[in-house]
């Protein structure tokens, strides 16, 4: 976010920005513009609505510190830094190993013992 601009970038992102600007202002939150930084970073990772969305969460109800806004995303699942896995896709190995607990296996052909 260019430094002459700061506000343009973050109202872009729709009227909940607009709304989390005046009130942050009103009560005196620091660190305004790294914050709004953040949320323009936000933004450009996942969807502008929901960064907009929980910029007006955060404003109505007063939740300026720093990390309240990825708070709010990760609260809705709308984090776009946080990745899960599912049953498909994680590289867990699972229980199934935990089937053959406490079985004996044998891998010697019978003939040969004696």
């Amino acid at each position: 976010m260019p430094a002459a601009h700061p506000n343009r970038w973050f109202l872009a992102l729709g009227p909940g920005a607009a709304v989390w600007l005046t009130e942050a202002a009103a009560v005196g939150t620091e660190r305004m513009i790294q914050k709004m930084a953040h949320a323009v970073e936000l933004s450009a990772l996942g969807h502008r609505a929901d960064v907009d969305w929980a910029l007006g969460h955060a404003a109505v109800h007063g939740r300026f510190a720093t990390g309240d806004l990825d708070s709010i995303l990760a609260a809705k699942g709308l984090d776009p830094t946080r990745r899960g896995a599912s049953e498909n896709t994680s590289l867990a190995q699972g229980i199934r190993g935990w089937n053959l607990f406490g079985v004996t296996i044998i891998d010697t052909p019978e003939e040969g013992l004696a």
